[in-house]
C-alpha cells in the first residue's frame, strides 16, 4: 500500500506511529509555498524510512500514484489539496480543518457526494482515540449519565514559538479552527445533537508577537432539544505546565456527571462518585486504514469532518461579526 504525504505542518505523526507491513511512504512534498518538510525528512530517517522528495506534489501523484494520501500542509491549504484528491478519487487523511471557508466546504460536500462509493476521506480528528475519550464515550453511550443536558470543553495549549504560517488567518485560518475544532468534534461525537445556535468571541491579546493569532476563544452552543455545550480555548497554557495540552470535558446528564481531565474520567451519579478503568487508546490512522480496506469503519467518518468544519467555520463568523448565528434547517447534517 503507497502512502504519500503532502506537506509536515500537521499530525503526519499519527501516520509515522501506524504504519505496519505492507505500506510504504513512497513519496513526500510541500503543500504550500515556502513549507518546510525537513522535519518530516528527519523524523522518518530516525526510523530508517526513505522516500522520494518531490518540490510539487500534483507531479508526485501522477508518478507514485499512491493508494492513501496525508494532507498537513499549511491549514489554509487541506482544502485545496482535498478537493484536488477527491476529483482524482484518491483516499484521504487530511490535517483539520478540511477547508478554509463555507464556500471551500460547500465544494467538498459537492465532490464527496459524486464519489463516496469510490474512495474514503477523514479528518485527523486523533483526541477521539485516546483511553480517557473513548472511555467516557463508552459510559454515555451504556446511559451511566442519562439524557445529556449539558457539556462544558476546554482546551488549552502552551504558545511556545509557532511557524509563520500561524501569524496570518489566510494561512492558519484561526484559533477556533484549528484548535476549538476538536472540542466541537467532541460535543457533535458524545451528543449526537443537531446544532442550532452559536455564539462566539476572541481575541488575539497576550498572543506573544503572534501577528493575527487569537490567543483566547469562547463558544456557546445552543443543540437541539435545549441541550447547551461551551467551548474555552486558550493559548496562555504555562511553559512550565507538565503536557502540552489540557483538555478538559464536563458531561451533565439526567442521573449523573462525568468529567475527562488530566486523562482520567471521573463519574458520579446516585450511586456515589467513581473513577473508571480506561480502555485501552488506539490510533486514527490504524483505523483509517480499516476503513479502506474492508476490515472495519473508521470511527471519525468524512461526515463528521464536515460538520465539525462547519461548525467552526460559523463559530469563527460568529467572533468575527459579533452576531449570534441560527442554522437553518439541514445545514449542519
Amino acid at each position: 500500500m503507497k502512502i504519500c504525504i503532502i506537506g509536515a505542518s500537521g499530525h503526519y505523526g499519527y501516520v509515522l506511529k501506524s504504519l505496519s507491513k505492507g505500506m510504504k511512504i513512497s513519496g513526500i512534498a510541500p503543500g504550500s509555498a515556502g513549507e518546510n518538510i525537513g522535519v518530516l525528512r528527519n523524523d522518518m530517517k530516525k526510523m530508517g524510512l526513505l522516500a522520494k522528495e518531490y518540490s510539487d506534489y500534483r507531479k508526485m501523484l501522477d508518478i507514485e500514484k499512491p493508494d492513501i494520501v496525508v494532507v498537513n500542509t499549511f491549514f489554509s491549504n487541506n482544502g485545496k489539496i482535498l478537493k484536488y484528491l477527491l476529483e482524482r478519487k484518491i483516499n484521504a487523511f487530511v490535517e483539520k480543518p478540511i477547508a478554509a471557508s463555507l464556500e471551500e466546504l460547500n465544494e467538498i460536500k459537492n465532490l464527496y457526494e459524486k464519489v463516496k462509493e469510490e474512495m474514503f476521506f477523514t479528518a485527523m480528528f486523533g483526541l477521539r482515540y485516546k483511553a480517557h475519550f473513548l472511555t467516557a464515550k463508552l459510559l454515555i453511550d451504556s446511559g451511566k449519565i442519562g439524557e445529556i443536558r449539558l457539556i462544558n470543553t476546554q482546551k488549552s495549549y502552551k504558545l511556545s514559538t509557532r511557524p509563520d504560517f500561524y501569524k496570518r488567518r489566510d494561512t492558519y485560518t484561526g484559533t477556533i479552527l484549528w484548535v476549538g475544532i476538536h472540542a466541537i468534534d467532541w460535543i457533535n461525537w458524545f451528543s449526537k445533537k443537531k446544532f442550532l445556535k452559536i455564539y462566539a468571541t476572541h481575541s488575539r491579546i497576550a498572543n506573544k508577537n503572534h501577528g493575527e493569532l487569537e490567543s483566547t476563544a469562547l463558544c456557546h452552543f445552543t443543540l437541539e432539544d435545549e441541550v447547551f455545550a461551551s467551548l474555552s480555548i486558550d493559548y496562555l497554557r504555562p511553559s512550565s505546565a507538565p503536557t502540552h495540552d489540557d483538555d478538559r470535558i464536563r458531561i451533565v446528564g439526567t442521573k449523573g456527571v462525568m468529567e475527562v481531565i488530566n486523562g482520567r474520567v471521573y463519574l458520579i451519579s446516585d450511586e456515589g462518585p467513581v473513577e473508571p478503568d480506561l480502555v485501552e487508546e488506539k490510533q486514527i490512522f490504524t483505523d483509517f486504514i480499516a476503513q479502506i480496506t474492508g476490515k472495519g469503519p473508521c470511527m471519525v467518518t468524512p461526515q463528521d469532518s464536515i460538520l465539525a468544519t462547519e461548525i467552526a467555520l460559523l463559530a469563527r463568523e460568529s467572533a468575527d461579526t459579533e452576531k449570534i448565528i441560527e442554522l437553518k434547517e439541514g445545514d449542519d447534517e
